[in-house]
């Protein structure tokens, strides 16, 4: 068996889950914390992904990078490379569609919060910068673990706007999900079959380590 495309898999979550988490943990604290007209929008286009068919949305991911595309067009100006059928594509895929898994959970956390701890904050003078470094992320650790698990284990299962975006390019965009598609599609069930069990000891384990990590979730078990 290949191991390659699992490798590329757990390569392409870690990256999106490092990404998201920085940049889904400041969006959380404004949604939460902040109040602006138009809001809901924002949410609603941040959700999105959840409920458009993973085709369609790499359909459109596919017109916006392609090299006539706005991001496309950007990027090959920036680096001088398409961006299309490339693991940076992919990811770059990968935040669009998991971004609302990443920001639920930090949002659930963020309101979970006691008031009066960011009242405090705000009396004693801190900024909305401090209030968020000092005093929500540290009471919201358990919420960020749980946006990193779903995330991860989210990327890991990605499909359709993968394939879309990148393709099925060995050593580049072939990631397991792809490579289980094609080895079932060629009739090799054997390939198929080790590389789905390979991801299920992956995904517990990393429930298991999350679980040890965050004592809160632990006692709530």
């Amino acid at each position: 068996m290949d191991l390659l495309p699992l490798y590329l898999s757990l390569k392409l979550a870690a990256v999106s889950t490092v990404v998201l988490i920085a940049a889904a943990a400041p969006l959380s604290y404004f949604l939460v914390f902040f109040r602006m007209p138009g809001k809901s929008f924002v949410e609603a286009l941040i959700n999105l992904p959840i409920v458009l068919p993973p085709t369609v949305l790499g359909f459109y991911l596919l017109v916006v990078m392609g090299p006539k595309g706005g991001v496309g067009q950007a990027w090959g100006s920036v680096f001088g490379s398409t961006l299309l059928f490339t693991f940076t594509g992919i990811v770059v895929a990968s935040i669009v569609y998991s971004l609302p898994f990443a920001v639920a959970p930090m949002k659930s956390a963020f309101l979970r919060i006691d008031p009066r701890l960011v009242e405090n904050a705000q009396v004693l003078g801190l900024t909305p910068t401090a209030i968020f470094l000092r005093v929500v992320l540290p009471n919201s650790l358990a919420g960020i673990a749980a946006s990193a698990i779903l995330v991860f284990l989210h990327t890991i299962g990605e499909f359709g706007v993968i394939l879309m975006v990148g393709g099925s390019i060995p050593g580049e965009t072939k990631v397991a999900s792809i490579a289980i598609y094609e080895a079932v599609e060629a009739l090799r069930y054997r390939d198929a079959w080790l590389m789905s069990l390979a991801l299920v000891p992956v995904s517990y384990l990393f429930l298991l380590l999350v679980n040890r990590l965050t004592p809160e979730v632990r006692r709530g078990a």
